[in-house]
């Protein structure tokens, strides 16, 4: 399972690299940034080429970012995090994947300040197709698909009206139109319940670092900060917990009540 994440951690350095360049993913294959050296196969292996490599590149020694080898890692432990919560199933394969995707687009927010439509676009779409092929029979399926398709708006409505709230309020935008395009992306994944726990999740994260940050100096009030890191790292904590944590506070909260 660690292998798989590390592999996986590997395609994820090429597309959150070049996506945001708008190049292609298959051509040119692996090349040095710097002297454009193509690079052998074993030059690619996860985390262990670039210890090999003492982190710079075989021809030109142009240093290669400590970045690419943490990459792997996070999502080597994290495939073997989700297996071990969730055995092996289905499910667990969904989850990868799903969690392969917001990794993705959390990097490149990041990055970019930016959450490219085309990922969050066939993400949902993506999510749509294997709530439906996980459902079991036709008519689960359509369901499962409507609801995916109902938490999706509801993730668009949502963070729309944060955005417009918002720049009522304080005069400027207070979120970026791709935030909702991610939240619909996880509503599609993880329905309307997983949805209200990531963005609960999210705000309280995103609150936490934001005051820390402004508190230490390090963000400047009415500074921007990428929101996209916060959904993703949400998501995946709604995706292995979300059920447990809803059962938690209805436990705490609402005694008595049972929940679908």
């Amino acid at each position: 399972m660690f292998l798989l994440g590390t592999a996986v951690g590997s395609f994820l350095n090429v597309v959150i690299y070049r996506i945001p360049n708008g190049r292609s993913l298959l051509y040119p294959p692996s090349r040095c940034p710097a002297c454009l050296t193509s690079l052998r196969a074993y030059d690619n292996i996860p985390i262990l080429g670039w210890l090999l490599l003492r982190g710079q590149c075989r021809y030109c020694h142009a240093p290669i970012s400590w970045r690419y080898p943490a990459i792997e890692l996070l999502v080597g432990l994290l495939f073997v995090v989700i297996f071990a919560v969730s055995g092996w199933q289905w499910q667990t394969l969904k989850m990868w994947l799903l969690t392969a995707w917001l990794l993705a687009l959390a990097f490149i927010d990041l990055d970019t300040m930016m959450l490219p439509h085309p990922l969050t676009q066939w993400g949902l779409v993506a999510g749509l197709i294997i709530q439906g092929l996980l459902a079991g029979g036709w008519l689960p399926a359509l369901v499962s698909i409507s609801h995916g398709i109902i938490a999706a708006a509801l993730g668009i409505w949502l963070f729309d009206l944060i955005r417009w709230g918002g720049a009522i309020a304080f005069g400027q935008e207070v979120m970026g139109g791709g935030d909702g395009k991610l939240a619909a992306m996880i509503g599609a994944w993880l329905g309307w319940q997983g949805l209200l726990v990531t963005f609960f999740i999210a705000a309280l994260l995103g609150g936490s670092v934001g005051g820390l940050g402004i508190a230490l100096g390090w963000i400047q009030r009415r500074q921007p900060i990428p929101f996209g890191p916060f959904l993703a790292i949400a998501a995946i904590i709604a995706a292995l917990f979300g059920a447990d944590l809803i059962q938690f506070y209805v436990d705490t909260f609402l005694p008595g009540v049972s929940i679908p």
